[in-house]
């Protein structure tokens, strides 16, 4: 196969599938990972997609683009486990907890399976796959009704419903964007409902965003940045953001990549 005709295979991927994996792209064609790597740099100087660590997504998002989980999963992964690393020391046996939808809240996710006693309250679709194939016993997983987003998260009336009578200890948020004029956002205006009312179920909120989170607008707002009693994020985030997050919300937790290999 030449370059040209596998450079256009591997657009047709990532808009079919919102990114790809070089790892997975190796295989497929039967090449190096420096081969896909030079295709991924051919086809992001041409603006056809970006690169992220690892493989690349769709270009050019705007406020009310919504890429898929899975070309989610493949951005910041080492940022994100570290996260997730840190906001597990959050939860203790027998709390109850809410985890939105996201990749790192399903990172998060993966690192609570063995937290005995554990109540979870979710409109992520991954997040109760994770706990309900892998999670003890003890552990009670409530998933909200609702209408399925790109990211594979449950949004609307139904979700919204289902989360106004409980009373939790804890809700880890995952967001879009974060900015200091428009708080926390999503591109999602029916995914923002839902998250505002998991926000007002929860005694303490907890935002996960790694550093590129800064400067990103979604189309509507969650909440306001000192809605947050945490934020955990990675030491990549600018130092202009650490400045404004620190002095809006409760506690600015700072997190290494290799925090999640531990």
């Amino acid at each position: 196969m030449l370059a040209r005709q596998r450079q256009a295979a591997i657009l047709d991927r990532v808009r079919a599938a919102g990114g790809v994996r070089v790892s997975d792209l190796a295989g497929e064609f039967g090449v190096s990972d420096m081969t896909i790597r030079r295709d991924l740099d051919t086809l992001h100087e041409r603006g056809l997609l970006a690169k992220v660590h690892g493989g690349a997504t769709l270009a050019l998002p705007g406020s009310t683009d919504e890429p898929g989980f899975a070309a989610k999963s493949v951005r910041q992964p080492a940022e994100k486990a570290a996260i997730a690393a840190r906001a597990a020391t959050l939860v203790r046996p027998g709390a109850a907890i809410a985890l939105s939808a996201g990749t790192t809240t399903a990172e998060l996710a993966r690192r609570l399976v063995d937290v005995p006693g554990l109540t979870v309250v979710t409109n992520s679709l991954p997040v109760a796959e994770v706990l309900h194939t892998g999670g003890r016993p003890d552990q009670t997983v409530v998933l909200t009704g609702g209408v399925r987003t790109p990211s594979n998260a449950l949004v609307g009336p139904l979700a919204v419903a289902a989360v106004r009578s409980l009373h939790l200890d804890l809700l880890f948020l995952g967001v879009h964007g974060i900015s200091e004029r428009a708080g926390y956002t999503t591109p999602n205006l029916m995914e923002a409902e839902t998250d505002r009312a998991l926000v007002a179920a929860a005694d303490r909120l907890v935002v996960l965003a790694d550093h590129t989170k800064w400067g990103t607008v979604g189309i509507s707002s969650i909440v306001e940045l000192a809605a947050a009693d945490v934020l955990i994020s990675d030491d990549r985030l600018a130092p202009d953001a650490r400045r404004i997050l620190g002095d809006k919300i409760g506690e600015l937790v700072i997190v290494t990549g290799s925090e999640g290999t531990q």
